[in-house]
């Protein structure tokens, strides 16, 4: 097993308890009647039916339903082939559409060269990030949710991976910055149905490779395990304060998969690059928080409520109020990933300066700079459907 997890912002504790699926704040809106409201089931219904009526604001029309639907698809199309079964591939159960490989392995050299080639497999599947991770038991669900079985507190099932795991290979979309910009709106969680889409197609593609080649792998999206942990590992990034992975690339703005394998691997070294002394000064998350459920204080480890995961002590969002907040929206809700200063595009140079002056003593500049240039600022949605863009700053 990995060191524990490194960082002031994130520190495992002897009284740590693996998290059950069935605790999840999405789960419980199908069990738990504290969770389960009129707007949760609204919020739910409206991704695969058309909404009784469209909301007379600005990104709540139905073109931007739409458009957040059909981002969603691929991703559903998965979810939903295996329904009858009680399994919902890479939510609730790995991705399953796959062919067996062969019995024999293919020798992909030193676990050096194996990890080199499997991040240049990844990325020419589409992958925007990939990170190597030895396997963590800690971060595997205790059981799976089975929503067939939802009438009062569910039980479990079992997760059911495999033995003999050696590593997790985890897979980072980047989101649509402009998309992200127009939060809050059902327009925006086109960005997260896209990234749930394109990962899906990586996921997979990157699997069914290292089965041919004889290896175990079980492709994993939201499902199986917990990503945010494992991307850490996988050195990916830094925990910020709202929650979120913060990449040196792109901010907060990733959504994350992972592939479990057998495969002979070497494992990425995590990474500190200042976001925790930055989050330390910046309270934009938490000031800009509709429900006020980002943290003020320092990382604790206060289990807040049953979708809080017990023992690790760090910045804890608070599920059910920001899930409270999306069921009353209909749509997702990133408006702390929009006013993140992490928010940008870190692989053009400009950028990379004010990264540079984040992880320094001179990081309240960077602040001051964020918003002086007016970053996190709303783009209003009918100007995305103008095609206005602040991809230029």
């Amino acid at each position: 097993m990995s060191d524990l997890i490194k960082g002031p912002s994130w520190e495992v504790l002897e009284n740590f308890e693996r998290f059950n699926q069935v605790n999840d704040v999405f789960n419980r809106a199908f069990w738990d009647s504290e969770i389960a409201t009129d707007g949760a089931r609204e919020f739910f219904r409206s991704h695969r039916e058309p909404l009784k009526k469209w909301r007379n604001a600005s990104g709540f029309e139905q073109r931007d339903y739409a458009i957040r639907n059909a981002a969603w698809h691929v991703a559903d199309v998965f979810a939903e082939m295996r329904d009858a079964d009680d399994l919902r591939d890479g939510f609730l159960s790995p991705l399953s559409q796959l062919r067996p490989g062969p019995e024999e392995s293919f020798d992909l050299g030193s676990p050096e060269e194996a990890s080199k080639t499997i991040k240049q497999v990844s990325k020419l599947f589409g992958a925007d990030l990939v990170g190597i991770c030895e396997f963590d038991e800690r971060w595997v669900y205790t059981q799976r949710y089975a929503r067939s079985s939802s009438e009062g507190k569910p039980e479990g099932l079992p997760v059911g991976l495999p033995e003999n795991l050696q590593g997790v290979i985890v897979i980072g979309q980047a989101m649509d910055h402009d998309l992200v910009d127009t939060v809050p709106s059902a327009l925006s969680g086109a960005a997260v149905g896209l990234g749930y889409s394109k990962d899906a197609l990586v996921l997979l593609a990157t699997a069914q490779w290292l089965l041919n080649l004889g290896y175990l792998a079980v492709p994993s999206l939201n499902d199986t395990a917990l990503a945010i942990p494992l991307a850490i590992q996988a050195g990916l990034g830094e925990y910020g304060r709202h929650g979120m992975v913060i990449t040196r690339e792109f901010g907060p703005r990733v959504r994350f998969g992972k592939i479990f394998t057998n495969a002979p691997m070497a494992f990425d070294n995590q990474i500190e690059f200042g976001v925790t002394k930055f989050c330390e000064k910046c309270r934009k998350c938490t000031d800009a928080c509709p429900p006020k459920a980002i943290p003020d204080g320092e990382p604790s480890p206060v289990k807040l409520n049953l979708s809080s995961i017990s023992g690790v002590k760090k910045w804890s969002v608070d599920g059910e109020k920001c899930f409270s907040y999306w069921a009353k929206i209909v749509s997702d809700c990133m408006i702390c990933m929009r006013v993140c200063p992490y928010n940008k595009d870190f692989t053009k140079f400009r950028h990379k300066i004010g990264l540079r002056l984040a992880s320094t003593k001179l990081r309240n500049i960077m602040l001051m700079l964020n918003d002086f240039l007016d970053y996190g600022e709303r783009l209003k949605p009918k100007l995305w459907w103008n095609g206005e863009s602040r991809r230029r700053i």
